[in-house]
């Protein structure tokens, strides 16, 4: 099997990687390999980045007041408890820096390899605890309490984890999240995929912040918003931690074009809906799809993509899939605990998905 000269990447929607293998324009590619809503971005987005293209020849305001105060109303918290960022990738840097001052970070694994890289450059000590399959669905919520149950009491414990989990998915409830904050140092949530489940099917815990100081939230607007290439996040936490990340980082994260989109985005009710509607149906026909493939098991979780087991090599099929039929899904070789029998897919349009399935359908009916 011929090997694209370009590395093999950690993250997904790596288009010119794929481009490469199946040698193509990274355009004709459909990618499945990275969670983004296919709806967007939307009209609302668009048109504030136009609007404000004549900000260009300023600096951004450096505190974001417009954007913070949009978020602020949004979220019906203070807005001093609000820190945007150059997506949530750059937070979850400042997050891992506070967490390094502790003892020891819990880490539920198979985790996103940004947390290893973050925790890695401060030179965290890193204890992992494993998802379990309970039940054929992963289980966060045994998880962070077997790392209760073994937490050394003389020790400062830092737990890490995002709800809904990536990339199985699995989704704990608010409850027993706020039981563990009062026995950690400091605990933060990465809510990345949050936003994808209806309003009354959250598990957010980003009011819990006005109460434990102790709590971090980060937040993504790129995946809900399909604003990948703008890069834009925030951080809801207390004042205090949000003013040592800012006197770390480098000024004016968040470039103009970015701020303006985020302050309308979240107002934009009807994208939501459409979302949402989209979703519901889209997932479950996927989920259906895959289902009924020879050598596929597809789990069900709770946001926009889905992990799913594979009797094969999914290096060999991520390959013919690229090379046949110009379809990019995430291997999940950078999650150690899955590593070569699991792909992730994201949800896309139901025409979109069709193809996916019919091409997966070709590949494993010709066996290896």
């Amino acid at each position: 099997m011929n090997q694209p000269s370009v590395q093999r990447p950690s993250h997904g929607g790596n288009l010119v990687w794929a481009a490469t293998l199946a040698d193509c324009s990274p355009h004709a590619i459909l990618d499945f390999s990275a969670s983004i809503n296919p709806l967007g971005p939307p009209a609302s987005a668009i048109a504030a980045i136009q609007s404000h293209l004549g900000d260009l020849n300023a600096y951004p305001d450096p505190h974001y007041g417009e954007l913070r105060s949009t978020l602020s109303e949004f979220h019906q918290i203070p807005s001093e408890y609000i820190l945007p960022g150059n997506g949530a990738a750059e937070l979850l840097t400042w997050a891992c820096r506070d967490l390094a001052a502790l003892d020891v970070t819990c880490l539920f694994t198979p985790a996103f390899s940004d947390y290893q890289r973050a925790l890695k450059a401060f030179n965290s000590t890193v204890s992992p605890y494993p998802l379990e399959l309970a039940n054929g669905q992963w289980d966060l919520g045994m998880a962070l309490s077997i790392a209760a149950a073994h937490r050394p009491a003389a020790l400062e414990i830092g737990l890490l984890l995002n709800n809904p989990h990536n990339p199985t998915g699995s989704l704990v409830s608010r409850a027993m999240l706020a039981a563990h904050l009062s026995n950690n140092a400091l605990v933060v949530v990465d809510e990345a995929f949050m936003d994808f489940l209806l309003p009354d099917e959250q598990q957010s815990v980003i009011d819990l912040v006005l109460e434990h100081p102790n709590l971090a939230v980060l937040r993504s607007l790129t995946k809900f918003y399909s604003l990948p290439g703008l890069r834009l996040g925030y951080a809801i936490a207390h004042p205090d931690r949000l003013q040592r990340w800012q006197a770390w980082r480098d000024p004016w994260s968040v470039n103009a074009l970015a701020a303006a989109a985020g302050s309308v985005i979240v107002r934009d009710t009807a994208f939501q809906e459409q979302t949402w509607e989209w979703l519901a149906a889209a997932k479950a026909q996927l989920f259906q799809g895959l289902s009924e493939l020879p050598g596929l098991k597809p789990f069900l979780g709770a946001a926009n993509f889905l992990l799913v087991e594979s009797a094969r090599s999914v290096v060999r099929l991520q390959t013919d899939l690229l090379k046949q039929h110009q379809i990019l899904i995430r291997d999940c070789l950078s999650f150690p605990e899955l590593g070569d029998r699991y792909f992730r897919v994201a949800i896309r349009t139901e025409a979109e998905n069709q193809r996916l399935l019919d091409g997966l359908r070709q590949i494993l009916s010709n066996g290896d």
